[in-house]
């Protein structure tokens, strides 16, 4: 009896190893399925296509669920979101901009970087107050920039895009294929960014909202003059008849002649790009090689007062001369 109870007392220590392993193995089972429920990506794409719908809605009861859903992560924040008048205007310009971010996190992010840009240059770098707001604004400002510019990059990249797009449909419709079969075909063979708001409108369609609703909802979700263009001409054929086809291959050979167009304008105006450039950097260049070559010869310019008078008065017209600059070489097409 005694040695076999002692086996069973060393084999107690390897009972008890395994158990913990499949308790281990378990959990972290149940932590990946949780992962995978809110955060996986058939949720992932849920949520992008609620947030495609509530970025464009038209301000009814439906649409005012919808965003209040979309901005429930935080609901204290995103209760004080909502009663801002430019809140769903932003989130609009996120999704525009290709991005996933709640407008919270975007809001707090630009706070949370301006604070400490502004504690680092005041208390670390020992700074004029002044001059650490300034830091502290620019730093806030650029994740909004940041989507500002992500915003325009894929804009421009749909509408380059929507010529090969209204030709597939303009084909599919030639080849006896509905609207909304052309629209599913345009979301399944076309790349990114075009097939997925294609899809987007598909979806809508077949979600019981009306073509038109989802027409404009997608004129909304991009704010393209050709994607107008397109939205118009197909709601005038349904409602006035002619031959769509056609309509769709003369849209697209005028979308395509215009982007030519554009281009050859900025190859022309690339001159006048370039000297607006070097106009613009050029002063602080020379300024940052004397300082460092020659600081006695500078430090003027940064310690007396009026030196810093006369700084402040050269970056407020040289701010002007840029914006006068932006608009000259700035042509529209």
């Amino acid at each position: 009896m005694l040695p076999k109870a002692a086996e069973q007392i060393q084999q107690f220590p390897l009972m008890v190893s395994v158990l913990v392993f499949v308790a281990v193995v378990l959990l972290l089972e149940g932590v990946y399925l949780m992962w995978r429920a809110y955060r996986g990506p058939a949720a992932t794409k849920v949520a992008q296509r609620l947030q495609a719908l509530s970025a464009a809605a038209d301000g009814s009861a439906q649409s005012s669920l919808l965003r209040q859903r979309m901005m429930s992560e935080l609901p204290p924040l995103e209760r004080l979101l909502l009663r801002l008048p430019r809140a769903h205007q932003l989130d609009r310009w996120i999704l525009q901009a290709g991005l996933h971010w709640p407008v919270s996190t975007l809001l707090l992010g630009s706070l949370a970087l301006g604070a400490t840009i502004l504690l680092a240059a005041t208390s670390l770098l020992h700074q004029p107050l002044w001059t650490g707001m300034a830091a502290g604004a620019a730093a806030a400002v650029a994740p909004l920039a940041y989507v500002r510019h992500k915003r325009a990059r894929r804009l421009i990249k749909l509408e380059q895009q929507l010529p090969d797009a209204l030709d597939l449909m303009a084909r599919a419709l030639r080849a006896g294929h509905a609207f909304g079969a052309g629209l599913q075909m345009i979301g399944e063979e076309m790349a990114e960014p075009i097939a997925g708001e294609f899809r987007f409108v598909h979806d809508e369609v077949n979600f019981g909202v009306s073509l038109e609703q989802a027409l404009a909802n997608f004129s909304v979700r991009v704010p393209v003059t050709d994607v107008r263009y397109f939205v118009v001409a197909v709601l005038i054929q349904r409602d006035s008849g002619g031959n769509l086809t056609e309509v769709l291959a003369n849209l697209s050979r005028l979308i395509r002649e215009r982007l030519k167009l554009f281009r050859h304008v900025r190859v022309l105006s690339a001159e006048g790009r370039m000297s607006a450039w070097l106009l613009s950097l050029m002063p602080f260049a020379i300024a940052l090689l004397m300082t460092v070559f020659n600081p006695t010869f500078m430090a003027p310019l940064w310690n007396d007062p009026m030196g810093v008078a006369i700084v402040r008065g050269m970056l407020l017209s040289m701010a002007f001369g840029v914006l006068m600059l932006r608009k000259i070489i700035r042509i529209r097409i």
